[in-house]
């Protein structure tokens, strides 16, 4: 959980500040009678840890309570979506039209009514490339988009989230539903992601909340020549004996969005961290989050753009935050200078 930063006042008691130099202040030199004390209190929020946990599991049981009531809701999306039911004209009224509506003459009403005539022929059905779209404007998905992946995208009809239940560990699936296409057999692509709402034994008082621990893909059942995780290259090989030579065809791995099924598994080891794989699970995890809590509930805003807008904007007001603390900052450290020189 993310704590709010408050401002200090200049009656804050302040303890032996000029030993500290900005260090926390040690156990160890503390009097016993006081250190005691300090247990005391550790013991207390070591309490509400395990307190704040069971707000988060509770937190999960809503999510899942209030999944099934959003479900359909997301089921006529994706009807509309895939053109499978069309809406009526007031499921269809909004308000951006009947502003446009005010701002036509007759004359440019009428013309508009002739062009949908004329057009009606070749109407698009449902909304095409609706998740494609969504791929292409994220900037996080779209950082993973290779061109080879467009065209199976094409055919990506929804993506939905599913919840675990009461008597299972707490996880959610990431299910992307594909109509049937020459690329793979599989109707749904699945991605489980394994959470804990609970203190670490080993460090309690890093608990921040609801934390993503593991992650788990599926096996894509690629018809032939189609998998696009990978690449066929040629080499050619000269035996060292006979001087004869040979063509040789390889695969090996290429950049794909396809490959966020296939995920890197942290290796058992000494425990020691591995930098690059530690950001590539990270980023895993977050690109879950972002499916979950954002694109799959706000879906048609990422379409036309004005979720991003909305992002963009929250992004503006903490840089702007982090610009004026730091600016705090340094008219503190000007005015300390000004009074040293005083």
């Amino acid at each position: 959980m993310a704590g709010r930063k408050e401002s200090k006042g200049k009656g804050e008691l302040i303890i032996a500040a000029d030993k500290l130099e900005g260090f926390p202040l040690a156990e160890s030199a503390l009097p016993k009678a006081v250190k005691r004390r300090v247990h005391a209190l550790k013991r207390l929020q070591l309490q509400y840890a395990h307190t704040e946990a069971q707000f988060y599991q509770e937190v999960h049981e809503l999510e899942r309570k209030y999944a099934a009531l959003y479900q359909p809701l997301f089921d006529k999306r994706r009807s509309v979506v895939t053109g499978a039911v069309e809406p009526t004209d007031e499921e269809c009224e909004w308000q951006s039209d009947r502003e446009e509506d005010e701002d036509l003459t007759e004359g440019l009403k009428k013309k508009a009514v002739l062009e949908e005539k004329s057009d009606a022929g070749e109407a698009p059905k449902g909304i095409p490339e609706f998740w494609l779209t969504i791929f292409r404007t994220v900037p996080m998905l779209s950082e993973m988009l290779q061109e080879h992946d467009e065209p199976i995208l094409k055919h990506l009809q929804d993506i939905t989230v599913k919840f675990s239940e009461p008597d299972q560990p707490m996880s959610f699936i990431l299910e992307f539903h594909f109509e049937p296409n020459s690329f793979f057999s599989n109707t749904v692509l699945t991605k489980l992601y394994k959470m804990k709402a609970e203190p670490d034994d080993t460090d309690p008082f890093s608990f921040e909340g609801t934390e993503i621990v593991d992650c788990e893909g599926c096996t894509i059942s690629w018809n032939k020549g189609k998998d696009v995780t990978v690449k066929t290259i040629k080499k050619k090989q000269k035996h060292k004996g006979r001087g004869t030579v040979r063509t040789i065809t390889k695969q090996i791995p290429q950049d794909s969005f396809f490959n966020f099924f296939n995920p890197i598994k942290e290796a058992p080891g000494d425990g020691e961290v591995d930098e690059d794989l530690d950001l590539t699970l990270t980023a895993d995890f977050e690109i879950g989050h972002l499916f979950r809590d954002r694109i799959v509930p706000r879906a048609v805003l990422y379409f036309t753009g004005e979720a991003l807008d909305e992002d963009m904007s929250i992004d503006e007001e903490e840089y702007e935050e982090g610009d004026e603390e730091l600016d705090e900052e340094g008219d503190e450290d000007d005015e300390e200078d000004f009074e040293r020189k005083a």
